[in-house]
This record gives structure tokens, C-alpha cells and sequence, in this order.
């Protein structure tokens, strides 16, 4: 895929283009993603009451004591920490959703006239399929191409992974990489495997020329970076080293700074619901969480420092909606004798990275080296040393009083809660069920996925396996529907552990893993 390129040109073009960049890669995260939308025009009487009893961000009245004095640093730290209160609290989580569903931190992508004309840049025979159907009807196969939901309750089924404001300006969030379905039901916080990032931006910049609209940041963006070459998964991480490539510790825009090697891979969103249970983000775990980390992929040009003053305390609610969220039950019949035998199995073999379930279950947050779990390194060495440091200075990690590990030598072992239902497995979303996580020999080469089918038997994603990508011309919107595991950054080896076991355990293993 092509990285950022050198221009040979004069100085004039230089300039146009590193700006084209800038304004691309600032919208470029998803992932990991955390861009949210709307605008917050009404607050309610129960939120305003709520906002009153926590702490504002503002500096003491003149009739306070002053307060010891402390490094800047320290000072900044506290400050922010004491934005709410370490409890979850329901009224917080709540203003959290509303923010990330109704709140705009970002440019529009487009408007409603390009959504509803994407229709006709489509192969066939798709496309004469929506020239025959209804308005209602295309709209649904617009959704499902691209891998939108409606918003839970919302009467005019707007998109959950946009904001469309009264104007028709659709604006990506969060939850257009976090919040997907699973068996044909909308589950939030879930990973969305079907979210079609690249293709939906290649449409909408040809629909946008077609009818001679502007092209904005995503558009221009995506000629220069990949955003992702199959559907659920995305180039996230660097899109984070590209936003934050153009910032000084303290977010100020600094033009001309080097960027440093740019490692392109697709990447597998995790689920929200694991948020509650760790002290530190991403698969290598070198970044401390905090509703800091979650405002970084916000850096496109037109958000100075102070927009990040301004914002962080909607971000602090936004952290609040993450802790608040818990993983859907299993919901078919469950074994309960095998998966009983299953438990021990999973005490004996799993637990010690993993961690332990119910009640008094303990998550150890462990980092396994790469040489010893064996999945795919490119991640890992795609963050070089160089670009965690530069994030562990920076307004995000609170200026370097957070913890940031600049080389991590693995992967943390993720917590399995919910597992049934966070399909695609591994951080590059290379396995496509349980049993093929269990079963390292019989892992797809090639795979595809049905849209709302469940494997009950596998326990993950229904998929249909190849040997190659199949014969014929393809689209690249179609052949994005493929995982190819032969592809840089894709494979699916590695985490060989279960191969020790007898089939008998596995089984029981695979019947456990249901009831987490």
C-alpha cells in the first residue's frame, strides 16, 4: 500500500501537499478511535445538577488559600485527575453516550445527498439492484455495505457510527470501529467487524466528484494512506502516529517535524468492555489509560490546544460510558457439565495470562513476549521507540507523569469477558472463531464472513473458508470482504498453547469460554 511520499516539487507544492497530509491523517483513526460528534445544545435539569457536583477545571477563587506549590507537571496532573471521580457513576456514563453519539469534535465527512447518491458507484449487479428498490430499501443496503446500525431508539434511524446533524452532515465517531453487531444484533462496544472504512471512503469521494462537491480531509487522506484492506479492520495505529506527528508536547501544531518510519498494517479494535478491567491501552499495553489517551485521534488541524482544554471534561464522561459497559451474555443453551470440566482446563492452561472469572476473578494484565506467543510482530514493530516517546511527553500522557513503556517486548493477554461474542480473535483479527483459536493447524488461509450468521458450533464469526482469494476480477470494495492471512501484518500464527491439550479438553474448554 502506498505510504506518505516525498515530493520532488517546488516549495509551493511541497507546502499544499504536506498540508493535504495534515489534514488528512487528522481524521484518520478509527480504531482505537475515539472521534466523537454532535453538538450539545440541550442539557437537561438532571445533568445539570450531575455537572454541579463535580469538579470544574478552573483555578481556585481569590478567596481560597493558596495551595503548596508544585512542578507544572505535577500541578497539570492533578488537575486532571480530579476532573471526576474514580466511581462510575450512571449519570456520567450516560452524559458520555450522549456526547459520543450527539457531540461533533470533528469536520463533516459529507452530507446527506452524498450518502443517499453512493448507490451508484456500485458493481453489478448490486447497483441495479438499487436502482430498482425504494429509497428506504437502498438506504439498507447502504448500511450493510458499509457496516452502519441504526441508533438504538433513534426515530429518524440515523447511523450509531455517525453524527448527521440537522443540516444532513454526517460526522464519523467512536463507535464506528467500537460498536457493531453480533448474530444480526446491535451490541455496543463490540468490535465492528463489518465497518468498510476504505470502501466507503473511495465511493464517497467518486460520488463527491460525480457531483461536484469539495473533497474534504478523509477524502484527500486516503490517496496517501491506507485506512484498510479488509472490512472490520484498520490502519489505526498509524493513524495516531501521523495525527500526533504534527503536534509539540503541548498539542501546538509544529510544521516541518519528521514523522519518523511509517509501518502501514490493519489492526483489530478491541472491546469496550475490557476497558473497566485495565490499567493500561492498546495490544502491547504502553500506554496508561485515561480519558486523555481517548481525545488523541481528534488532532485535525482545526482543534488548537484549547480545544482539548475545553473537551476534556466531555472526555472524562466518555470514560465513564467505557467503564460503565459489561459484555453480553451467551445467549443459546450452554453445557454446564462440560463447561464445568471446561473451567478446570482453563485454571490449569489459561488463567495465569488470561486471569480468572466471576465474583473474586482477578485480571494479571500480562505482557507475553513476542518470541514466546508468536502472532504476528508487525504491530509491535511499528511503534518504535522514538514515536511512544513522543506520545509519553505529550499533553496525553499528562506530560510525562503517566506511565508509557517505550519497548515493550510482546502483547498483553487481553481479558476474555464476553469473548463469544468480540469475533475476529488476535489483535489483527486474523481467526475467525474460538475453535480455530483452539485448533492452530485448521486456521482459514482465506476467509470470508456472512453478515448476521453466528457459528454455534465454532463459537465465532460464520465464515466460508478458501485456500486463495477466488478467481475472477474483483472489485476492491469485494475483495475487502476477504481476510487474507498471508498478507504483511495479517497472519494468524502463533498462540500455539492449546495444541498440548487432547481434543476431549478442548472441547470443554471451547463449551467454558462460553459462559465468561
Amino acid at each position: 500500500m502506498p505510504a506518505f511520499m516525498d515530493s520532488q516539487s517546488s516549495q509551493g507544492s511541497l507546502l499544499f501537499r504536506t498540508t493535504i497530509l495534515h489534514r488528512a491523517c487528522s481524521v484518520l483513526l478509527i480504531g482505537i478511535c475515539l472521534i466523537v460528534v454532535g453538538s450539545m445544545r440541550q442539557v437537561t435539569k438532571a445533568q445539570t445538577a450531575a455537572a454541579k457536583q463535580r469538579p470544574a477545571v478552573r483555578q481556585p477563587a481569590k478567596s481560597q488559600p493558596r495551595r503548596p506549590v508544585q512542578t507544572a507537571g505535577a500541578r497539570e496532573l492533578r488537575d486532571a485527575l480530579s476532573l471526576q471521580p474514580r466511581q462510575e457513576t450512571k449519570a456520567a456514563a450516560a452524559r458520555g453516550y450522549q456526547f459520543l453519539t450527539t457531540k461533533a469534535y470533528l469536520p463533516a465527512d459529507f452530507d446527506q445527498q452524498t450518502f443517499d447518491e453512493l448507490w451508484k458507484t456500485w458493481e453489478e449487479p448490486l447497483r441495479s439492484q438499487a436502482e430498482k428498490a425504494t429509497p428506504e430499501e437502498r438506504r439498507k443496503m447502504a448500511f450493510s455495505r458499509y457496516g452502519l446500525t441504526v441508533r438504538p431508539g433513534d426515530k429518524l434511524n440515523r447511523p450509531l457510527q455517525y453524527v448527521v446533524d440537522a443540516q444532513g452532515n454526517w460526522s464519523m465517531n467512536c463507535l464506528a470501529c467500537h460498536s457493531g453487531k453480533v448474530a444480526g444484533r446491535s451490541v455496543p462496544g463490540v468490535p465492528n467487524s463489518h465497518y468498510a472504512l476504505q470502501t466507503l471512503t473511495e465511493e464517497v469521494r467518486q460520488t463527491k466528484l460525480r457531483l461536484g462537491k469539495p473533497l474534504t480531509h478523509m477524502d484527500l487522506g486516503s490517496m496517501f494512506m491506507p485506512l484498510g484492506t479488509s472490512n472490520g479492520t484498520t490502519n489505526a495505529v498509524m493513524f495516531g502516529v501521523a495525527l500526533l506527528g504534527y503536534r509539540d508536547a503541548d498539542l501546538n501544531i509544529v510544521k516541518g517535524r519528521p514523522r519518523g518510519k511509517m509501518t502501514h498494517h490493519d489492526h483489530d479494535a478491541p472491546a469496550w468492555w475490557h476497558y473497566h478491567r485495565k490499567k493500561s491501552i492498546y495490544i502491547d499495553g504502553f500506554a496508561s489509560k485515561g480519558h486523555r489517551a481517548l481525545m488523541q485521534f481528534i488532532l485535525v488541524k482545526e482543534n488548537g490546544p484549547e480545544h482539548f482544554r475545553q473537551w476534556e471534561q466531555d472526555f472524562a464522561d466518555i470514560e465513564s460510558y467505557l467503564e460503565s459497559l459489561r459484555p453480553p451474555k451467551y445467549p443459546w443453551p450452554i453445557d454446564a457439565a462440560l463447561a464445568k470440566q471446561g473451567e478446570q482446563v482453563f485454571a490449569a492452561n489459561c488463567a495465569s495470562c488470561h486471569g480468572t472469572y466471576g465474583p473474586n476473578g482477578k485480571y494479571p494484565e500480562k505482557r507475553v513476549p513476542i518470541d514466546r506467543v508468536g502472532t504476528d510482530r508487525v504491530r509491535l514493530d511499528a511503534l518504535s521507540a522514538e514515536h511512544r516517546a513522543h506520545y509519553g511527553k505529550s499533553w496525553f500522557a499528562h506530560l510525562g507523569q503517566q506511565k508509557t513503556e517505550l519497548e515493550p517486548d510482546g502483547y498483553v493477554a487481553p481479558p476474555l469477558d464476553g469473548i463469544w461474542a468480540s469475533a475476529p480473535y488476535f489483535h489483527n483479527g486474523s481467526v475467525p472463531t474460538l475453535w480455530h483459536v483452539l485448533h492452530s493447524d485448521q486456521r482459514p488461509v482465506v476467509w470470508q464472513r456472512s453478515e448476521d450468521g453466528y457459528d454455534q458450533q465454532r463459537v465465532g464469526l460464520e465464515v466460508t473458508a478458501y485456500e486463495a482469494l477466488p478467481s475472477g476480477e474483483l472489485s476492491n470494495a469485494e475483495k475487502r470482504r476477504f481476510f487474507d492471512t498471508r498478507q504483511p501484518g495479517k497472519s494468524a500464527s502463533g498462540h500455539t498453547f492449546p495444541d498440548k491439550l487432547s481434543e476431549q479438553e478442548r472441547g470443554a474448554l471451547l463449551e467454558y469460554l462460553k459462559t465468561l
